[in-house]
């Protein structure tokens, strides 16, 4: 494993991201539902989260304003 592990890091940005995908995919087909199921208070944030959106009641911020705001 120590091996692949160097090898892994030698990969560029857009390779590691496509191993990562591939990494995913492959938990899901062998444990779907069950590793990406959410339970039903998840759901039920996700919901209220997302109605908090659609009426305006949060604000949201750009990849770049929050990039911004972390260099501060």
């Amino acid at each position: 494993m120590r091996a692949n592990y160097k090898e892994i890091l030698e990969l560029s940005a857009a390779e590691k991201i496509l191993l990562v995908e591939e990494i995913w995919d492959s938990i899901v087909s062998e444990n779907a539902p069950e590793a990406t199921s959410l339970t039903n208070s998840q759901k039920d944030e996700l919901i209220r989260r997302l109605n908090l959106h659609k009426t305006g009641q949060t604000k949201s911020f750009s990849w770049h304003e929050v990039k911004s705001s972390l260099k501060k």
